[in-house]
């Protein structure tokens, strides 16, 4: 869940929506929903290269970006940003490492918890946010773009956040960020170029890009988290990839942390 400020204005750059199919999920939506923070956005999304519509569980979006429900989780919380850890303490009550396994193992964890992580297998994610100098598509909430040799996802973000904002947010395949990890920028054209001719678009958008080296969880666990000790690692390679999993994964070890 992450959004990045673009001409002053937020574009989600990583999860495109939630799905809320979990009772416990779908009620702390709802609350979202409630305050404002969340709104329902479509249940329909395209799929290429057919380029047909296919109905599914509705999903929801944030006007403020998915990024202000995680703010919103953590308000009353002491947190701190930019500090640098290296390694888990051994000396602390408890930590709670809500992160991919390969950048858990970067912190020396004790050896369930090194055993788990490096279990999982991710792939990497290049998203380009397409600003365009007016909207010229129309009909299109997000599709799936299946079998295309660099893009694998495009969601119109300006209906996703409901301000009708010309930007289209495009997520690349593994096989396109493999290849430019080092280097995301350079495939920022390729992907404009790639969402240009998907959909008739002839104007050049500006194009912002952002490497996801750990994107999407392959090979994860169908325990809720793993634990050894007082050190617990959870999120959304327990489970189906998807933010409700990493909500669920969090929530369940809280819930074992309060009950001792």
């Amino acid at each position: 869940m992450a959004s990045r400020r673009i001409n002053g204005r937020y574009a989600d750059i990583g999860a495109a929506y939630l799905v809320a199919d979990d009772p416990a999920f779908a009620a702390q939506t709802e609350s979202w929903q409630a305050r404002g923070l969340a709104r329902p956005w479509t249940d329909t999304l395209r799929v290429y290269p057919a380029g047909t519509d296919a109905r599914g569980p509705v999903r929801w979006a944030a006007p403020g970006g998915l990024r202000s429900l995680a703010t919103d989780l953590a308000d009353g919380l002491d947190v701190r940003l930019s500090t640098p850890v290296d390694s888990v303490d051994q000396d602390a009550d408890a930590v709670v490492l809500a992160m991919p396994g390969p950048q858990a193992l970067k912190l020396s964890p004790p050896p369930a918890i090194a055993s788990a992580a490096a279990a999982q297998s991710w792939r990497p994610v290049i998203a380009a946010v397409l600003t365009y100098p007016a909207r010229s598509w129309t009909g299109l909430h997000g599709a799936f773009v299946n079998d295309h040799p660099v893009l694998a996802t495009v969601c119109d973000d300006g209906d996703r956040r409901g301000d009708a904002a010309p930007v289209l947010v495009a997520h690349s395949t593994a096989e396109l960020a493999s290849e430019h990890l080092d280097a995301p920028a350079e495939a920022g054209p390729v992907l404009a170029a790639a969402v240009g001719e998907l959909l008739g678009i002839t104007a050049s958008p500006q194009v912002e890009v952002h490497r996801w080296t750990y994107a999407q969880p392959e090979k994860g666990s169908d325990a809720p988290y793993a634990r050894d000790g007082r050190v617990w690692l959870c999120g959304d390679a327990f489970g189906r990839p998807r933010v409700q999993t990493a909500w669920l994964s969090g929530r369940a070890v809280a819930n074992a942390l309060l009950s001792g």
